[in-house]
């Protein structure tokens, strides 16, 4: 054996020599038996396969590219391997024998071109050489090839490394060459050999070559030249999201989604108790992620090449050879980093794809969800909470895919270069790699500290998301009430708390930024402190090599801390998601039972002629993981026939909404079941308004019928109202309707239930949100009308005459089934509440009177809303203004404030430091340089080695503080602007009318304070402080270059002149991108949010695909500004690395043709050059990474931007020179003097120089029509709205003179729309804490829900989100109990009694009657029966006063416009 191994081997031995792996062994292992391998499987792939007529066909239609695969590179790597063998024949043949292993290398690597050849003429190439198997290999075999070249590159000759490398590159080429066809071609796909890798059938990353592939050659998909148009666009105008690039079949949202769908669904069946995202993403994107690393690989070892080559550089400059070795080794340096660049770009565009799937297949997800899980396993989670998931934790889980490959990539990267530092400098590298591995446990801790600080910050985060869409929803009644500061200050608090998790984070980062950016300066310190110590000395060729793969190190090491923080985030994140992801949907189809054990499922036929069938159903609104404390529904029983008209009535809270809520399956049946057949509308007691027009409010997602949609309009008396809109049912409603007065909201709600045609209608208390007269048209037209007939009509009503209409009457009570059956039998002389009040017992004989009347008058009626009044998208001033984009660059106005906010003076020093820092670097290496020359020149030595050392470690101690500086100043800026912005931002909009929020959608604001604020908070100082260092690096590296070789200075002007055109090209398209993409973003979230409302009345009328169909169109746009932005950047990024491989070149040419002596200045120190060469290799990542990082600082500068706009918005006036005493008003008298208001200069009056006087202590009622202008009386009262001309006093005292929000807490106020917020019900009531326990006992006693409040636990219950724990009536009588508290004198009600039932009404109206003795009362009223004992009523008109005077006066007069009202109720 040992024969034969030493004439195999016979220089060397066979396995290691003592230092390293021996070169027999390297040829033997990874040369020889890979290659044999590889012939192997192409040999039996062959012979096994059996030719049919289909794969002729196939291979009949191979493209060029694919021919110049097979045919060409095999042919090139055949005459390569046998100009080797020749080479190994002339050594031999000059007496040069270097044993059999080189011959066995060189004649396998022929055998594998030569097979490679032969197999893909005779036998179908689709089955051999694209073989899935060989694939795999091949990139495998290439992988190998890059280790095999390294490890043999400093024993090789100049020529024969140059002949390797082209061995090694022709692999690597074949290796992608053939992958990239087999992903492209799909005939490739369905191959009978191979079994799809994956169950699911997943389309592997094929998009982008495919789609493009159709449209642009092979060169243009390299080079991204098919971005040319769009950047030629966006130089000459502004983008638009036509301009923007197709998106490739794979990267649109529905295929992402059936692709994350299909895995998710596997996990949830495997994994019932824990399924993971995670593992679902892994199974959906893992084997096209696999294959992106496997390029990753190949990429990261050809950045080795560049160090190595150097070395051979500098040894040959050393040496003063005047051979061409030199020439053929400059350019091979650039030569590398041009194949590195074209590498890495497409890495980068394959991942960037990848994760737009990603994020496309998440947020489809998390919408799915949204659409289908019921409010009772919604409630664990906030609202703010799942708008989180949303927009931060889809991204953050996204970033897993650079977070994975990052993970094992960089210790590889770091590995090779501690592998070639010890072929360099032996065992001395070993003292800089003490220090690296001393910091892991450090930075691990560090990252645990990380990891905690970001779970907490998070949770702060969803919570301030929370308070703010709290905030911002109920701004109105905040407004009136005078409690925006105190919001804002709870705000603030929370805001406090995130920023105190999010500095621990920031300062622990700091220090992750210290450790890892001075380990390169420490380890080249101690490496060659210990190296000269041991008493070798320093050599040019060495001390360069080792200081560039430094240099390749220092990338690696900054961004590990950064990685491991990403997927830190990541998995948090995706765990959150997993947790939301997996609640229960409790689907039941239409035709079957919702039931819960021991019950069994009703078989349809048993529930014949049954449209809806309860039996003993008890429901809670707990979700399934929390235990029920208390059934909202109990032991409830009910069935109701095909086409019968059943009123739903009780007092408030007794649970007529949630009967509703649990026939559409919203509520967790604990037992029971509850039987649907047909299909449901619903219409809720809070109207649900979707931002867009009229008609597609109405429409829904259906066909638009004329006919149908005409009477549905005339039958909830919209008509005129939209008549009366500019541009009619395609007018624009604003978000929640907010250009909408009450009932307007309420009958296209109720439209929208007509239209639909379904077989069950449920509506919600439908009829208190409009006043008499129309309310009457709605019950006879709609409800009761042809559109409905034969259709089964659930009404939750107080409505008398809409419960004298019922076929059965049901009497909820505190969640029982009271009374049951038909009107006939209802015993309406015990229910007092609904007996006909004596003073109208005439009116009422007349209610069964045809509408037409009232019909002809509603002409007359002036339909425009008392909020604002809605315009149309033809109109000339839209009430929803469009999202302003600005144009052009980034103003410098921008930087200037984001500077103001970090504080100028820790601005000054962070620049200061990171100059200092990189000054501090250059004079260590320029040092080194230094020693190298004075220990080469002579073998004396001029100072002693302790001396070097000394200076190197003072360079070394400077950069380590200018670090620690640099890092925790740039901390602490960001920190003071995050939380400045914030502060600002908030303040403003606090003190914003009222307008601006009509106008400005929710989502919009939403989005300024989450995801911009996000970017402000983590990514922009993050960004900023990667610009500075790259900077300074590249500075520092420009001054080097230019003091040793002055050449470089001829070539700086044009460089610079191609750069700055470079950037200016890409900037000017890519600024635009970043805001399309911003403006993008938004209707994903309005969308979102208004999702999350209205989720219930989605699900019921079965309008879940319709909706998920909206939200694809808006993920869609933003998928297309995202994948055009990737491709621009990537566009850039090639151009300045192959502009930085010719700067390479050209150093590297001059410093061989100054060796030569043939320039007239030259600096012929070797170390000079040495360090020019190091100081020229990483230009080329540094300059992408300064475009790169300064586009992205533009881009993320868009967000600062973004709040400065919302800095600059109308502020409420908020002056006044007159300050009150405690007890103001102390009388209560209000006069109107010829008061006008006007909500927008291009709109109507709302009030027309009304007048009026209401004298102290009175009770006032104001009514009139629809849009009569009474809610703007409150406005113009409460200064909502600044009134044109005329003025308003109370108590003598001109309302303009005293600071607003002193006015507004002076004032009482119950609003149209009851509000209470999350927290306790003590802090709901009385949340300045002015009153004790006895007090605001006794007012909830007077307001009759003293009882209700001990039930669900005392004073100190929560109240969940939106008071979703009580229902609407009883969240109506808790403000009126707020307002009492107050203890003003003067006391306004917006239509407070219109959730609450008659009985509940009328014992709020004697509340009112004694509690507020001696305060004046204004009451805006639907209901007769609320004004009818009133000292005094307003009749409005078009904003104008029709009718003064008591009510009982009034009725006796026939002629008086109040007679004429109650001539048309029925109460």
């Amino acid at each position: 054996m040992e024969d034969f191994f030493a004439l195999i081997c016979p220089n060397s031995p066979f396995v290691w020599n003592g230092e390293r792996f021996s070169e027999c062994f390297e040829d033997i292992v990874l040369g020889f038996a890979i290659n044999i391998v590889t012939v192997v499987m192409i040999v039996l792939l062959g012979f096994n396969q059996k030719i049919d007529q289909r794969v002729r066909r196939s291979d009949a239609q191979t493209t060029l590219p694919e021919k110049f695969v097979l045919d060409f590179i095999p042919a090139v790597g055949a005459c390569l391997s046998i100009i080797n063998i020749i080479f190994l024949w002339k050594k031999e043949h000059n007496s040069h024998f270097d044993g059999y292993h080189k011959w066995f290398y060189s004649c396998s690597e022929l055998m594998v071109w030569i097979n490679t050849i032969l197999f893909a003429k005779c036998v179908s190439s689709q089955f051999i050489v694209f073989n899935r198997v060989l694939c795999f290999w091949w990139i495998l075999k290439a992988v190998l090839a890059v280790f095999y070249l390294i490890t043999k590159f400093p024993s090789l000759e100049v020529s024969i490394c140059i002949m390797e490398s082209l061995v090694v590159l022709l692999n690597i080429s074949f290796g992608i060459a053939i992958n990239v066809i087999r992903i492209k071609r799909p005939s490739f796909k369905s191959s009978l050999l191979e079994d799809p890798l994956l169950s699911n059938g997943v389309d592997l990353e094929e998009g982008g070559y495919h789609d493009l592939g159709n449209n642009g050659s092979f060169w243009d998909l390299m080079t991204f030249k098919f971005i040319t148009p769009v950047m030629n666009h966006g130089v000459l105008k502004q983008l638009d999201s036509e301009d923007l690039l197709l998106l490739p079949d794979d990267l649109g949202p529905s295929s992402c989604h059936e692709v994350i769908l299909s895995c998710w669904e596997a996990q949830l069946s495997n994994n019932g108790s824990s399924p993971s995202l995670f593992r679902a993403l892994c199974s959906a994107y893992g084997w096209p992620y696999l294959r992106l690393g496997l390029l990753k690989v190949i990429n990261d070892c050809i950045g080795f090449a560049g160090p190595l080559l150097l070395n051979k550089l500098i040894q040959f400059l050393q040496q003063g050879s005047v051979n061409l070795d030199g020439y053929l080794l400059a350019l091979s340096l650039g030569l590398t980093s041009i194949i590195k660049s074209f590498l890495d770009t497409q890495y980068t565009f394959h991942l960037s794809k990848l994760k737009l799937k990603l994020r496309s297949s998440i947020m489809t997800l998390i919408y799915e969800k949204c659409l289908h899980v019921n409010l009772a396993e919604r409630s664990k989670f906030t609202n703010g909470e799942i708008q989180t998931f949303m927009s931060v934790d889809a991204d953050r889980t996204v970033n897993l895919c650079n977070s994975f490959h990052d993970m094992w990539s960089l210790p590889l990267q770091i590995g090779v270069a501690l592998y070639l530092l010890y072929t360099q400098v032996k065992f001395a590298f070993v003292s800089g790699l003490a220090i690296t591995i001393l910091l892991i446990p450090v930075n691990k801790w560090i990252s645990t500290l990380i990891a905690s600080a970001t779970e907490q910050m998070m949770k702060e985060k969803d919570e301030r998301i929370r308070r703010t869409g709290e905030l911002l929803t109920y701004i109105r009644t905040l407004k009136m009430y005078g409690w925006e500061l105190l919001f804002s200050s709870w705000l603030m608090n929370t805001r406090s708390l995130e920023i105190k998790h999010l500095a621990t984070r920031k300062y622990l980062d700091a220090w992750c930024v210290f450790f890892w950016a001075t380990t390169p300066t420490l380890f080249s310190l101690f490496t060659f402190g210990l190296f000269a110590l041991m008493g070798h000395q320093l050599d040019a060729a060495m001390v360069f090599t080792c200081l560039a793969l430094f240099n390749t190190l220092i990338s690696p090491l900054n961004s590990f801390p950064w990685v491991i923080n990403g997927l830190i985030d990541a998995i948090i994140s995706s765990r959150r998601l997993s947790r939301f992801l997996s609640c229960p949907e409790h689907k039941f189809k239409v035709g079957e039972t919702n039931s819960c054990p021991p019950f069994p499922s009703k078989q349809p036929d048993s529930v014949q002629g049954l449209a809806v069938f309860i039996q003993d159903a008890s429901c809670t609104w707990s979700s399934s993981e929390e235990q029920a404390l208390n059934s909202v529904l109990d032991h409830v029983t009910l069935s109701v026939s095909q086409g019968c008209f059943v009123a739903v009535i009780g007092e408030v809270g007794s649970g007529k909404s949630s009967l509703l809520y649990s026939v559409l399956g919203e509520m967790r049946l604990a037992r029971g079941s509850i039987y649907s057949k047909e299909s449901i509308a619903y219409v809720p007691q809070v109207p649900w308004i979707l931002s867009g027009t009229v008609r597609d409010n109405i429409l829904f997602g259906k066909s638009y019928d004329t006919e149908r949609y005409t009477d549905t309009l005339q039958a909830c008396a919209l008509d005129v109202d939209v008549s009366l809109m500019v541009g009619g049912d395609m007018a624009y409603i604003g978000e929640k309707g907010v250009n909408l007065s009450g009932g307007q909201r309420a009958r296209l709600a109720l439209a929208r239930a007509l239209y639909h045609d379904s077989d069950v209608v449920m509506l919600d208390d439908v009829l208190s949100a409009v006043d008499v007269q129309v309310a009457q048209c709605i019950l006879h037209n709609a409800i009761l009308g042809p559109l409905m007939q034969r259709k089964t009509r659930l009404l939750c009503t107080h409505n008398i005459q809409a419960i004298s209409s019922a076929d059965m009457i049901v009497v909820m009570d505190k969640g029982h089934i009271k009374w049951m059956g038909r009107s006939t039998d209802f015993p309406f002389s015990s229910y007092t509440a609904f007996s006909p009040l004596n003073e109208i017992d005439s009116a009422l004989q007349n209610h069964r009177q045809s509408c037409s009347t009232s019909l002809s008058s509603k002409s007359t009626e002036q339909s425009l809303p008392d909020t604002v009044i809605m315009h149309s998208l033809e109109g000339s001033e839209e009430i929803v203004e469009v999202e302003l984009r600005k144009e052009g660059k980034v103003e410098l106005g921008v930087y200037k404030n984001y500077a103001v906010f970090t504080g100028w003076i820790i601005t000054v020093i962070i620049c200061l430091s990171a100059i200092l820092m990189q000054a501090s670097r250059n004079g260590n290496d320029l040092w080194l340089s230094y020693w190298v020359d004075t220990t080469t020149k002579s073998s004396q030595t001029r100072y002693s080695v302790s001396f070097y050392l000394v200076i190197l470690c003072l360079f070394c101690i400077m950069n380590s503080f200018f670090t620690l500086v640099r890092a925790f100043s740039f901390a602490f800026g960001g920190l003071q602007a995050a939380t400045k912005v914030h502060n600002k931002l908030l303040n403003k909009l606090i003190n914003a009318p009222v307008q601006f929020f009509d106008q400005t959608p929710g989502g919009r604001i939403l989005n300024r304070l989450s995801s911009d604020l996000y970017t402000i908070d983590d990514s922009l100082p993050f960004i900023m402080n990667i610009l500075l260092a790259n900077f300074v690096g590249l500075l520092g590296i420009a001054i080097i270059l230019c003091y040793v070789q002055v050449f470089f200075l001829l070539l700086l002007l044009p460089f610079w002149y191609i750069y700055s055109r470079l950037q200016f090209f890409y900037r000017s398209t890519s600024r635009e991108l970043r805001r399309l993409d911003s403006v993008s973003r938004s209707p994903i979230y309005t969308s979102f949010t208004e999702t999350l409302d209205g989720s219930s009345t989605i699900r019921a009328f079965k309008s879940e695909d319709f909706f998920f169909a909206k939200f694809a169109e808006h993920i869609t746009l933003y998928q297309k500004t995202s994948y055009t932005e990737i491709v621009a950047s990537l566009w850039l990024s090639l151009r300045l690395q192959l502009l930085a491989a010719f700067i390479i070149s050209f150093i590297a040419v001059m410093a061989v043709v100054g060796s030569h002596g043939s320039l007239p200045v030259n600096f012929a120190s070797p170390g000079l050059v040495g360090l020019a060469l190091s100081y020229a290799a990483p230009i080329v990542s540094l300059l992408g990474s300064f475009l790169s990082s300064f586009t992205e600082t533009e881009k993320e500068m868009v967000s600062v931007e973004r709040a400065l706009q919302y800095m600059d918005i109308p502020q409420e006036e908020q002056t006044g020179c007159l300050y009150l005493n405690t007890d103001w008003p102390n009388q209560g008298v209000i006069e109107f003097q010829y008061v006008t208001l006007k909500y927008m200069p291009s709109l109507p009056d709302a009030l027309r120089n009304l007048s009026f006087r209401i004298a102290g202590g009175t009770q006032v009622g104001i009514i009139g029509r629809t849009g009569a202008g009474k809610s703007s009386v409150l406005n113009a009262l409460f200064r909502l709205t600044p009134i044109c001309t005329g003025s308003i006093t109370i108590d003598d005292v001109d309302i303009k003179s005293i600071p607003v929000r002193e006015l507004r807490t002076h004032l009482a106020v119950v609003p149209q729309s009851p509000f209470l917020f999350e927290g306790s019900l003590r802090d709901n009531l009385d949340p300045f804490k002015m009153n004790d326990d006895l007090k605001i006992w006794n007012a909830l006693e007077k307001c009759h829900v003293k009882e209700e409040v001990e039930e669900a636990g005392g004073l100190d219950v929560l109240v969940k989100e939106s008071g979703m724990s009580f229902s609407v009536g009883q969240r109506q009588l808790l403000c009126l109990a707020r307002a009492l508290l107050k203890s003003s004198k003067v006391l306004c009600l917006d239509e407070c009694t219109a959730s609450v039932d008659i009985q509940t009404a009328s014992l709020l109206q004697n509340t009112i009657s004694s509690e507020c003795e001696g305060m004046t009362v204004l009451t805006i009223a639907h209901r007769i029966s609320t004004v009818i004992n009133m000292d005094s009523i307003l009749i409005l008109d078009h904003g104008k006063l029709a009718e003064q005077g008591n009510p009982q006066v009034l009725l006796k007069d026939d002629t008086s416009t109040f007679s004429s009202f109650v001539r048309a109720s029925a109460m």
